[in-house]
């Protein structure tokens, strides 16, 4: 029990140390992921970009642990109910399905194209 608190403590001291260490990028400097990236990725590239997606939800799912909160602060409802159904396959490929399908869009970033392809859409399927 005593070592895995000592353990627990180092990991926090390690986090906390790497978190103070670090600067927090702003939106603006985060580079924006579009159609052009994906067109160009091979699968399992595209795939490793939907995992990325999908583990950033469940820790904020998990940050707020049994207390879901509501629409207007987060969008994990909304991504949950309007991709109920569907796999990281299955996202991965309608959005190789509709970049192809919208060659003159490849500028659109993809977060935007799963969100207003796939999840409003799903959001009125899965009321």
């Amino acid at each position: 029990m005593m070592k895995k608190l000592q353990m627990g403590m180092l990991v926090m001291a390690a986090c906390m140390a790497l978190a103070t260490a670090s600067s927090i990028a702003l939106a603006s400097e985060v580079p924006m992921v579009t159609g052009e990236q994906w067109i160009t990725s091979s699968e399992q590239l595209k795939k490793v970009y939907l995992v990325g997606i999908s583990n950033a939800y469940q820790v904020e799912a998990a940050y707020h642990g049994s207390k879901t909160p509501s629409d207007e602060q987060s969008l994990i409802p909304r991504f949950q109910r309007g991709l109920k159904g569907e796999s990281l396959d299955s996202i991965r490929e309608k959005l190789n399905q509709w970049y192809a399908a919208n060659p003159d869009r490849v500028k659109q970033p993809i977060i935007e194209t799963i969100w207003f392809e796939m999840v409003v859409p799903g959001l009125q399927k899965n009321k």
